[in-house]
C-alpha cells in the first residue's frame, strides 16, 4: 500500500508533507515538536491533525501486517490464487481483509465441517451448480454410509445443503453486501428486560435506525443491557437480504435452485445475520466510544487552557460538614501561606467565630480571590463566603471551583510527596486555590478521567480514553509552555521529549544546584539527551535569564536566525519585547530575509512573533473566568429570568452552565442556537461566559432548564 499517497488524499494535504510527517514520526520525533518547529515540513498542519493522521498511519500500517499474515496463511494452504492476490491487495479495511480470510481461516468444528468430513462436498457441487439431470434425493442416496454417519439419503441433502449455507456465509462479496444492507436499513430496538423503574425507561420501547442513531443513545443501550434493565437487539428485513443472496446464487426455477434458496435463508439466518448484528452493534458503540472521547477531549483541552488569574493571593475553601471546611492560603505563586479549619455549617454552626477567621486571613495575607468547592456542603459554604465579602464591603471575589479530582489527587503519592505533613483534606483546600490561579498547571496532576467534564467515561475503551486524553495534556502543556524554574514534577513530565523520570531529574537539579540559568544547563541532567534537549528546549522558559531568548518559544536551533532578524531590523536582544521593535517587527520584509537567516517563512513568522511578545501565554487573550461577590438559590430562580453562567460540561445532548445556584442548569442542543447544530460543541466550549435565561425549575428534582435563545420579551425590550 502506497501510505504517502493514501494519507495525502483522505488529509487534504501534498504528498512530501506526508512524506516528511512519517519521516519525522519514525525517526523518534514528539508531535508537539513537529506541530512547532517543523511547519516547512508539514505544511504547518497543527497538532490535533499530526495526531489524527498518526493514528491513521498505524492503522495503515496495522492493516498492512495482517494483509501479509493472511495471504502467507492462505500461501501455506496452496490456495492463494492471483485473483485472491489482488483482493487483498485492494482491500481498504481491517473487515474486508478478514472476509476474504474467512472460507480459509481454520474453524472450530460446524456442521458444514462435519459434512465435509462425511464426503458430502460433491453433493453440495452437484446441488449448488443446479444442473442436476435426476431428483435430489436420487442424487443424494448414492452418498449414503452408515459407517461414515450418513443414515439415509434426507441426511446427506441436509449434510450438502449445510456446506452450501456455509460457502455462501464465506463469500467476500456477499458479506460485503449484506453489511451494507444491514448498516442502511437496520432498526436499534430495544425493549424493557424488567418491570422495575429506571433512568432507562424512555428505552423501555426504542427504535431508531442505526444510520441515525446518536452516539450518546448507543452508550445508553449498551449499559442498560449490561445492567439487565434493556433487551436490545437489531431489526432488518430478513426476507430482502435472503432475496439479495438468492438473487446471486439461485439460478432458475428446479428443484436444486429451491434448495439452493433453502440454503440461502439458513446461511442468513443462522450465520450470516447474528455475525452482522454483533459487527454492527461493535461498530455503533466503537463510534460512539470514538464520539465521545472526542467530546471529553475537548472539553478537557477547553478546561485545562481556562485563563488563569495571575499575580493574586488566594484563598481555598474546601467545604464539608462533619469534618468542617478546610482553608488554605496561597501566595501570587501558589506557595502555602497558612491552612486552617473552620465550621460554619451544620451539624457545628459556629458562624460568627468562622468570619472572624476568615476575614483574618484575608486581612493579612491580603487575599483578593476565594476558590470554593463545589462538593459536599458547597451551597452553605459559598452563602457563608458571600455574606463575609458583604460584610467586608468588597475588594474581594470568589468563584466556585469544580473539585472534581481533588480528592484524588489529595490521597495520591504526588500529594504526599509535595505536602507531608498536610492533612489529606487541607492538600484539597490547597489544589482547589491554585486551579482557580492556574488551572493548567494544577489539573495536570490529576488524571484526566477524574476531571469531570466526560459523558460514559466508564464505558470507553480504558487504554484508547488513556491514550487519547494524555495527547490533550500534552498538548496543552507544549502550547502554552513551562517555566522550567518553577515547574512541577507532573508539569515538567508532559512536556515534549521528557519522561517522569527525566522530569524528576530536572527538579532534583533544580534543587540541589539553584536555578537554571540557561537551557543549555539541561543537557547535564541525567538521562536527558540531545534528542530530548531538542524535543523539549522550545518549550521550557526561563524568564529573566541572561539570554533573553531562553526566556521565548524560540528554539535554541533558531538563535542564530533570531539574532539576524534582530540585526536586520535594527535592534538588539535588549530590544526584545519593546513597543518599538513590535512595531518594527510588523512592517519587516520577510521573503528573502527568510532565504538570507537560512529558515523557512513559518519559522520567521514564529521567531517575530516571539520577539515582539516574548512568553506569551495564549490564554492572557481569552476571556476571563466570571467571579462572584453573591449567591442567589434555586428558590430564586423564575422562568424567564436572565443570567450570566460558565459553561461546566458539553457533552451530545446539550451543555451544563454553572449560574450561580450551586446547581448547573442544562441547556438541550434545540435550546443553544436559533441555527441547526448537530453537536453542541459547535457553538459552546467549556469555560465560555454564556447569557442564559430560565425556562423551568424544579427544586425536588434539583433541576434547571436553560436556554439560549432570546426569549420574546426580552426580543422585543431590545
Amino acid at each position: 500500500m502506497d501510505f504517502v499517497k493514501t494519507l495525502a488524499g483522505e488529509f487534504d494535504t501534498r504528498p512530501e508533507y506526508v512524506q516528511n510527517i512519517i519521516a519525522l514520526i519514525d525517526e523518534g520525533n514528539t508531535i508537539p515538536f513537529i506541530a512547532r518547529y517543523r511547519k516547512e515540513q508539514t505544511g504547518s498542519m497543527d497538532d490535533q491533525v499530526l495526531r489524527e493522521l498518526d493514528e491513521r498511519l498505524a492503522y495503515l500500517r496495522g492493516l498492512e501486517r495482517r494483509r501479509a499474515e493472511v495471504a502467507a496463511s492462505i500461501e501455506e494452504q496452496g490456495k492463494l490464487t492471483a485473483e485472491l492476490r489482488a483482493a487483498l491487495d485492494a482491500a481498504a479495511t481491517l473487515a474486508q481483509v478478514e472476509d476474504l480470510y474467512r472460507p480459509y481461516k481454520p474453524k472450530r468444528r460446524t456442521r458444514a465441517g462435519v459434512a465435509r468430513e462425511r464426503g458430502l462436498e460433491p453433493l453440495a457441487q452437484l446441488i449448488f451448480a443446479q444442473q442436476g439431470a435426476v431428483p435430489a434425493l436420487e442424487a443424494a442416496a448414492s452418498y449414503v454410509d452408515a459407517d461414515k454417519g450418513v443414515e439415509s439419503a434426507e441426511a446427506a441433502l441436509a449434510g450438502a445443503l449445510d456446506i452450501i449455507a456455509e460457502d455462501l456465509s464465506d463469500d467476500a462479496r456477499l458479506r460485503g453486501l449484506l453489511r451494507g444492507f444491514t448498516f442502511h436499513t437496520g432498526i436499534i430496538a430495544s425493549r424493557a428486560a424488567t418491570e422495575e423503574d429506571s433512568v432507562y425507561a424512555q428505552y423501555y420501547d426504542f427504535r431508531e435506525p442505526a444510520s441515525k442513531i446518536a452516539g450518546h443513545r448507543v452508550l445508553a443501550l449498551d449499559r442498560g443491557e449490561r445492567e439487565k434493565f434493556l433487551k436490545v437487539s437489531v431489526e432488518v428485513d430478513a426476507e430482502q437480504a435472503v432475496g439479495l443472496i438468492a438473487a446471486s446464487a439461485v439460478k432458475g426455477k428446479g428443484e436444486y435452485s429451491a434448495l439452493v434458496a433453502r440454503a440461502a435463508a439458513d446461511a442468513y439466518g443462522r450465520l450470516i445475520a447474528p455475525s452482522l448484528e454483533r459487527e454492527l452493534r461493535a461498530t455503533l458503540t466503537q463510534q460512539a466510544a470514538e464520539g465521545a472521547i472526542k467530546v471529553f477531549s475537548d472539553n478537557l483541552r477547553q478546561l485545562l487552557l481556562q485563563p488563569p488569574i495571575k499575580g493574586k493571593v488566594a484563598l481555598g475553601m474546601d467545604p464539608g460538614y462533619r469534618m468542617g471546611c478546610k482553608l488554605a492560603v496561597v501566595d501570587a505563586t501558589g506557595k502555602v501561606l497558612t491552612t486552617t479549619v473552620i465550621y460554619p455549617v451544620p451539624p457545628h454552626s459556629k458562624v460568627e467565630q468562622a468570619k472572624d477567621v476568615v476575614k483574618k486571613l484575608i486581612r493579612t495575607y491580603g487575599v483578593e480571590i476565594i476558590a470554593i468547592g463545589n462538593g459536599t456542603a458547597g451551597r452553605e459554604t459559598e452563602m457563608f463566603a458571600a455574606e463575609v465579602l458583604r460584610e467586608l464591603g468588597g475588594g474581594v471575589s470568589y468563584m466556585v471551583v469544580s473539585e472534581s479530582g481533588a480528592s484524588v489527587y489529595s490521597a495520591s503519592k504526588l500529594a504526599a510527596e509535595e505536602f507531608p505533613d498536610f492533612d489529606v483534606n487541607v492538600r484539597s483546600a490547597v489544589s482547589i486555590a491554585r486551579r482557580l490561579q492556574d488551572p493548567l498547571a494544577e489539573l495536570v496532576k490529576i488524571d484526566p478521567k477524574a476531571v469531570g467534564v466526560g459523558q460514559y467515561q466508564h464505558d470507553m475503551p480504558q487504554a484508547r480514553l488513556d491514550e487519547a486524553l494524555a495527547g490533550v495534556v500534552e498538548s496543552c502543556v507544549n502550547t502554552v509552555g513551562v517555566d522550567l524554574n518553577t515547574a512541577s514534577v507532573p508539569l515538567l513530565s508532559h512536556v515534549a521529549g521528557i519522561t517522569r523520570t527525566t522530569a524528576k531529574n530536572i527538579v532534583a537539579r533544580r534543587e540541589a544546584e539553584g536555578p537554571y540559568q540557561n537551557r543549555r544547563e539541561l543537557l547535564k541532567v541525567p538521562k536527558l539527551g540531545p534528542k530530548a534537549f531538542e524535543q523539549c528546549a522550545g518549550f521550557l522558559r526561563l524568564p529573566g535569564a541572561r539570554e533573553p531568548l531562553d526566556a521565548t518559544a524560540v528554539h535554541p536551533e533558531s538563535y542564530a536566525a533570531a539574532r539576524g532578524l534582530l540585526a536586520h531590523c535594527g535592534f538588539s536582544e535588549a530590544d526584545i519585547g519593546t513597543p518599538a521593535l513590535d512595531e518594527r517587527m510588523r512592517a519587516c520584509g520577510r521573503g528573502r530575509l527568510a532565504e538570507e537567516l537560512g529558515v523557512g517563512l513559518p519559522t520567521l513568522a514564529d521567531i517575530a512573533a516571539e520577539l515582539r511578545r516574548p512568553g506569551r501565554d495564549m490564554r492572557d487573550g481569552l476571556p476571563k473566568p466570571l467571579l462572584r461577590t453573591d449567591v442567589m438559590s434555586m428558590e430564586d430562580l423564575k422562568p424567564g429570568m436572565e443570567l450570566t453562567g460558565t459553561v461546566r460540561n458539553v457533552i451530545d445532548f446539550g451543555a451544563f452552565v454553572d449560574i450561580g445556584v450551586h446547581q448547573d442548569g442544562l441547556v438541550h442542543i434545540s435550546q443553544i442556537s436559533n441555527k441547526y447544530i448537530k453537536h453542541p460543541s459547535e457553538a459552546l466550549k467549556v469555560g465560555d461566559v454564556v447569557t442564559v435565561w430560565v425556562l423551568s425549575v424544579d427544586t425536588a428534582k434539583k433541576r434547571i432548564g436553560l436556554t439560549m435563545k432570546k426569549p420574546r420579551e426580552a426580543q422585543k425590550k431590545a
